[in-house]
């Protein structure tokens, strides 16, 4: 659900001469794990904060702060100061080194068939110029929050994060038009799940009528819950009344941006007495069948 604020106004943490791509080529060998889970993040998702990087990644601001200022000055990721939140923090892009590492990315969150940029500069000014910049950042929040929790639980883990453009292409036959999708498993149970982050900027209408995408889908991929996550109680509220006389064939959940997702956050349509954690949502992957559910999700341990 994009957002429909003005487009931020950003300018460049440093100017500096940038090198070839021949002189960038030994600077892989510098890479770390981490740093290469960073870059294909960036590919697919565009756009992170510092404080996110940190969260998914990290043991401490300071030990992310050192080690993202490596890697920009090796040109493996672009930063920006973010002069529109009064918080100074930087904002993370994938640099020349980093488009080296993954030469086919996302390249525009505005127009997925848009032509390729010449440039990681040019990427980056697009993602910059997108109005929908905080909604991307937004979305990506949830995942993080995700991924910040496996470092605490042993048995948790985000085994896919889908982008927008990844999900929508993966469905397009049911033409769902997710902001994210992925697959969380914890306390024994697996769950798939579609994200809507909900801004509050769309009437109730048409978010229902997004539901219909999800019903297709239904019919012969995946029943995954669609989670509307909304930024107060009275959207939650007001979507809440509106989905009980709407029965679907997905389960449906709201839940806000200010709890934590992976916790007790979600309220079933159908049952909204009841706050829910994302591993107790109801979930189904769906048939074993290749030609209506191809991206059909299989635990390693089934096979």
């Amino acid at each position: 659900m994009a957002s429909e604020s003005s487009t931020p106004v950003f300018r460049p943490s440093s100017s500096r001469t940038p090198s070839s791509k021949v002189q960038r080529l030994p600077q892989l060998r510098r890479l770390t794990l981490r740093d290469r889970e960073l870059l294909a993040w960036l590919a697919e998702h565009y756009v992170l904060s510092t404080a996110q990087i940190t969260q998914a990644l990290f043991p401490s601001q300071r030990s992310a702060r050192l080690r993202l200022a490596t890697l920009h000055r090796i040109d493996a990721v672009h930063r920006f100061v973010d002069v529109t939140t009064g918080d100074s923090q930087h904002l993370y892009t994938l640099g020349p080194l980093g488009m080296l590492v993954h030469p086919t990315t996302y390249t525009d969150p505005e127009r997925p068939n848009a032509r390729p940029p010449r440039s990681s500069i040019e990427r980056t000014e697009r993602i910059i110029a997108s109005p929908r910049l905080r909604h991307l950042l937004g979305t990506n929040q949830l995942f993080v929050d995700l991924l910040a929790y496996t470092r605490t639980d042993p048995h948790a883990r985000l085994l896919r994060w889908w982008s927008e453009q990844h999900a929508t292409a993966a469905y397009a036959f049911a033409e769902v038009r997710p902001d994210g999708h992925g697959i969380w498993t914890a306390g024994g149970r697996t769950v798939g799940f579609f994200l809507e982050h909900d801004n509050g900027t769309e009437p109730l209408a048409r978010v229902l009528r997004k539901l219909r995408a999800y019903e297709r889908l239904a019919e012969f991929g995946p029943r995954y819950p669609v989670l509307l996550r909304v930024p107060h109680r009275r959207r939650e509220a007001n979507l809440l009344d509106a989905l009980a006389r709407v029965p679907t064939a997905m389960p449906v959940a709201t839940g806000l941006h200010d709890e934590h997702p992976a916790g007790a956050a979600w309220t079933l349509t159908t049952d909204p007495g009841l706050r829910r954690w994302l591993h107790e949502l109801p979930s189904e992957h769906g048939p074993h069948n290749t030609a209506t559910n191809p991206h059909r999700y299989t635990h390693p341990d089934d096979h």
